[in-house]
């Protein structure tokens, strides 16, 4: 019982002979012998082994441990087909986020290049001998002056995200 049981616990876990080996500090071997029930492990072994494997000791000592079914193999399958669709439901709408903060940028950029031709720069005929006003005309200058500058910049990049972002097929 113990070598079958060892056996296929190992295997459940995806665990080459080798690998458990290196777990436990003993030869490849060693671990053939205990699955082929050639030898057994001492006490002190068999609680490394359960701690290796994840598995309680008396579950390594007890009945065959069941292959998995055809049954759980397609229940798993089911889940996994269940999260795939929700990890797709969660990029397209990501995708569509995107899609339309790159529209609303495009927008506001759009908006804001009509205010500033609508108001016609009204700050370069203000009274500079005031330091509030030369202030706040420098600010509204320095703003106006980015702007022109960045727009194109911003603008061609959101048409790209947009056009990059669109939904395919």
């Amino acid at each position: 019982m113990l070598s079958e049981n060892m056996k296929a616990i190992r295997k459940s876990k995806g665990l080459s002979q080798e690998e458990l080996a290196v777990k436990l500090n003993v030869v490849r071997q060693t671990i053939s012998k205990w699955e082929q029930g050639l030898s057994v492990p001492d006490s002190d072994m068999l609680l490394s082994i359960s701690e290796a494997l994840e598995t309680p000791v008396s579950t390594l000592l007890g009945e065959t441990v069941a292959e998995p079914k055809a049954d759980d193999l397609k229940a798993i399958s089911e889940k996994l087909e269940v999260i795939n669709l929700q990890l797709a439901q969660r990029k397209e709408m990501r995708r569509k986020t995107v899609h339309c903060l790159f529209i609303a940028l495009c927008a506001a950029i759009v908006l804001l290049a009509a205010v500033f031709i609508a108001c016609g720069s009204p700050y370069l005929g203000w009274d500079y001998s005031d330091p509030e006003t030369a202030v706040a005309g420098a600010v509204f200058h320095a703003a106006e002056w980015l702007f022109v500058r960045l727009a194109p910049l911003f603008f061609t990049g959101a048409v790209l995200g947009v056009f990059l972002t669109r939904k395919k097929g």
